[in-house]
């Protein structure tokens, strides 16, 4: 059982999709959302999720305090949890913040992205080769705001990602078998 784990729509509980998709445990969420609420990251933010699986990594970024969400997944499936898990956030929090399920693969989102966002959580599936997490990382950039905060969510027998100009890693974080890869936009280099 996923759940929201604190803010407006706090202990809400929400689906997970049946297969095909490994939601980040409450023990990494709870982490996670305590550094950025330490830095201030999540009030009014824009937030973008990509390969959202349950979606659960925004929604509780919207419940506690960020202004929009996209959501993005290609899964059929994933997809149609994510819209459902999304209705019952938006209930909750009598849809005092913009959240859109954008049902589309990630690159073909990110071509066509409308940032600027000031927070992204990257959750591939453990099977995603680099190259297609390089690609993500090169197709974000232009709907990254000053300063933005991207998330890279990765087995931990996965290697660092590779950042293109523009981002700059700052730290990461092993839980078990989960590696979380911090690193905030930075100016290109000349």
């Amino acid at each position: 059982m996923t759940r929201i784990i604190a803010g407006r729509a706090g202990s809400l509980t929400l689906e997970v999709p049946d297969a095909g998709t490994r939601p980040t445990s409450d023990r990494v969420r709870e982490s996670l959302f305590g550094a950025l609420e330490s830095a201030d990251a999540l009030r009014g933010a824009a937030v973008l999720d990509l390969y959202a699986g349950s979606g659960a990594l925004a929604l509780e970024a919207v419940s506690r305090g960020a202004a929009r969400a996209d959501l993005v997944e290609k899964a059929p499936r994933a997809a149609s949890v994510v819209q459902r898990n999304a209705a019952k956030v938006r209930k909750a929090l009598a849809r005092d913040a913009a959240i859109d399920v954008h049902r589309t693969s990630v690159s073909a989102y990110l071509q066509v992205a409308r940032g600027p966002f000031d927070l992204v959580f990257i959750d591939p599936p453990y099977d995603l080769p680099e190259s297609e997490l390089t690609t993500a990382l090169e197709l974000l950039l232009p709907s990254l705001a000053a300063g933005a905060i991207v998330v890279v969510e990765r087995g931990s027998r996965s290697p660092e990602p590779v950042l293109p100009p523009g981002l700059v890693a700052d730290r990461s974080k092993r839980y078990g078998d989960t590696t979380l890869w911090w690193s905030t936009a930075g100016p290109a280099p000349e």
